[in-house]
């Protein structure tokens, strides 16, 4: 889906905060001040969308894995619907400390999710009712947690953020551990650390409906263009095995044609020799 001005006006992308909360930082990316409140140059943020989309687009081409992150009230719901949509990863609630930098321990949490989740599971026999409900207590709060995460087998290769001042501590794990960041940014916010900085309004929901929905579908076209490649390549080389086979069945064919006539003209020969009558070859070399 191709964003364009319209689309972002519409949605209030273009309002700021109030001009006593901006960061300086966040000049490039003003238009103008109306009213107390700074007006973002949409302009702007279609170009670092795009930019943005490209990148990711690159990242899934090389197999890469996207982390959207987006625990504050407007975002949860859309980010664990889009990240759904394409597949991929998402945090919506809390983000625990050390998701990122510290993820050998969340892997650790998330087997013990998986170990409480099985059914007849060694770890429920033998148990009072009283431990039993301990440790499905235990579960839910695990389950909440890692809910979208749960499947994630290594770290991601980018980071897809909703307000960059509210998922601060995600971006400090992020630039520790040099993994890209593409994050919604508002004018309160120090566009600095982010890699792919979107400057927009992150507090309306249609706001961040549109621009997280374009990227979730830059993902999409990208892996189903990935997929046809990885078809079409399997259809040739089917066409090809099939040729060859078809090639290898009539040579034999052919072969076994020859042996016939073969065998038919030596049986042939060892008949007239029985009878007394010599080969042709003889007789037409007598004859000279």
């Amino acid at each position: 889906m191709q964003i364009n001005f319209q689309d972002l006006l519409s949605t209030g992308a273009h309002f700021g905060h109030v001009t006593r909360k901006w960061h300086p930082s966040y000049k490039p990316f003003i238009l103008m001040e109306k009213n107390g409140i700074h007006i973002i140059n949409l302009e702007e943020t279609i170009q670092r969308l795009n930019k943005a989309i490209n990148f990711i687009q690159d990242v899934v081409r090389r197999n890469g894995e996207v982390l959207f992150v987006g625990t504050k009230k407007q975002a949860r719901d859309i980010v664990q619907q889009e990240a759904d949509r394409c597949g991929m990863f998402y945090v919506v609630e809390r983000w625990l400390g050390g998701t990122l930098t510290n993820f050998s321990t969340i892997k650790k949490s998330i087997k013990r999710l998986q170990l409480l989740e099985k059914e007849g599971s060694i770890i429920y026999e033998n148990l009072t009712k009283k431990e039993i409900q301990q440790l499905s207590r235990e579960r839910i709060k695990l389950s909440d947690q890692h809910r979208g995460i749960k499947d994630m087998r290594r770290l991601p290769d980018v980071l897809v953020v909703v307000d960059a001042d509210y998922e601060s501590t995600a971006i400090k794990e992020a630039n520790r551990l040099e993994i890209p960041i593409v994050a919604i940014v508002d004018s309160n916010t120090d566009p600095t650390p982010i890699d792919y900085p979107i400057p927009a309004n992150d507090d309306s929901i249609r706001t961040i409906q549109l621009i997280i929905s374009a990227i979730t579908d830059a993902i999409i076209s990208t892996r189903g263009k990935e997929e046809e490649a990885v078809e079409k390549i399997a259809s040739e080389e089917t066409t090809v095995k099939a040729d060859d086979s078809e090639q290898s069945i009539i040579g034999k064919e052919s072969r076994e044609e020859e042996a016939v006539e073969t065998s038919d003209s030596a049986a042939a020969t060892k008949a007239k020799e029985e009878d007394g009558e010599k080969p042709e070859t003889v007789a037409t070399e007598s004859e000279k």
